[in-house]
């Protein structure tokens, strides 16, 4: 099994994650007759992903990465700037003593709970979830060490980020790199007015954790404040300090997009891996492979949506993934050899399809209710089993939100 094979199989095994070994080299090779009859053993399967390691799907994956949203992709982009966001999930892995002492895990009363966990943080175009740059680490570790680690990959760009990233270290990194920031923070953070602008946002300092008052190793913020339909107080911070070139209306009404992460994540997590599935490798390379390959496989399938949508003239979020994804596997199964044939006449397909079950271009407003899907240890009481999901109203649509900016008050 040659080093080029693997590389196949490896994404094969991404892009079909509930089968076996067997099942997916089947599904690779059933359109040739020499190969249909010699399928390696698990074994042999497994000691050749070892001899191929992490790097070479990491690389792969990052000649592939990048933004994909055109130009005239209005969604896209505020004032000449790309909309990225930047988040983490985590993934189950198996429970060998490897990757628990690799990644780490969830503990209860001083002891594993769960299974143990691969941190994934990426940096997400919002338009069309592709996936621009990644950093995978442990369960251990924080996101805001990852997400360092991407701010190269954020020059020119406006990133936007939850609450749980803010960290002065962090802000040095992506501005140090020419990206732009718009981060959601809670109230401890940056709180002190240290100048009121007229539009009513202030600028204040963001020092370092535990630190009071002006200090030199801060930074300087500006921060806008507003409710949703009269709701919490959202806080965020940007370094976009001229309220005249970017009103604080406009960099509110922003901050929804951090949202189509999660829906890249779901995506990943949800349809491509399967709900409560659990990664098949149990080494960390292997692991840390299997992760690359799920968001090389993920990228190429948002490739073809954005093509997609971009020959029908709607938004890439009117197509559905969970259909390109279904259609991807049934194209691999049904390969042969006449390939550039069989690709052509599989996006003819595709486009038809999306044309028939849009009705327009514009994108629907819809919202749904949080809620836990998952309980926190597979070793948890039965209490915490009891997750009560019948008050939960399905995906509706709504009408727009109301952002009111909220008023600083002059003390």
């Amino acid at each position: 099994m040659p080093a080029g094979f693997m590389v196949y199989f490896t994404l094969a095994l991404a892009l079909f994650q509930q089968d076996s070994y067997d099942d997916v080299a089947e599904q690779l090779v059933g359109g040739i007759p020499e190969l249909g009859g010699c399928i390696p053993n698990k074994s042999s399967f497994t000691r050749a992903r070892g001899r191929l390691g992490p790097r070479v799907l990491e690389t792969l994956f990052r000649e592939l990465a990048g933004p994909l949203a055109p130009l005239g992709l209005k969604s896209a982009f505020y004032r000449g700037m790309r909309l990225v966001a930047v988040d983490g999930f985590v993934l189950d892995v198996p429970d060998t003593t490897a990757n628990r002492a690799a990644f780490g895990g969830p503990v209860k009363n001083g002891q594993p709970a769960g299974f143990p966990q691969a941190r994934v943080v990426t940096l997400t175009e919002c338009s069309t979830h592709a996936q621009i740059d990644a950093a995978v680490g442990g369960f251990n570790g924080g996101e805001p060490e990852l997400a360092i680690k991407m701010a190269d990959s954020a020059a020119g760009i406006l990133v936007i980020m939850d609450r749980g990233l803010p960290g002065v270290a962090l802000w040095k990194a992506y501005t140090g790199a020419g990206a732009h920031l718009l981060i959601r923070a809670r109230s401890s953070v940056a709180a002190r007015p240290a100048e009121h602008l007229p539009d009513g946002t202030y600028l204040a300092r963001m020092n370092l954790a535990g630190q009071k008052g002006a200090h030199p190793g801060g930074v300087l913020v500006r921060v806008i404040e507003y409710r949703v339909d009269g709701g919490e107080v959202v806080r965020l911070l940007t370094e976009l300090v001229d309220p005249v070139a970017y009103p604080a209306s406009e960099l509110a009404g922003l901050y929804h997009a951090r949202w189509e992460a999660e829906s890249a994540f779901r995506q990943i997590k949800t349809f491509q891996r399967g709900p409560i599935e659990v990664l098949r490798s149990g080494d960390p390379d292997l692991v840390r492979q299997e992760v690359w390959a799920h968001l090389t496989v993920h990228h190429c399938l948002t490739q073809v949506i954005v093509g997609l949508a971009d020959g029908n003239g709607v938004d890439p979020g009117r197509v559905s993934f969970v259909k390109v994804l279904k259609h991807v596997r049934r194209s691999v199964v049904r390969q042969c050899s006449d390939t550039p044939t069989k690709i052509k006449k599989f996006l003819s397909v595709l486009a038809a399809k999306v044309h028939r079950k849009l009705d327009n271009g514009a994108r629907r407003l819809r919202e749904a209710d949080r809620h836990l899907k998952r309980p926190e240890s597979k070793y948890s009481s039965k209490l915490s089993y009891r997750i009560n999901t019948r008050d939960r109203r399905p995906t509706r649509r709504i009408a727009a939100k109301a952002i009111t900016l909220q008023p600083v008050i002059v003390r």
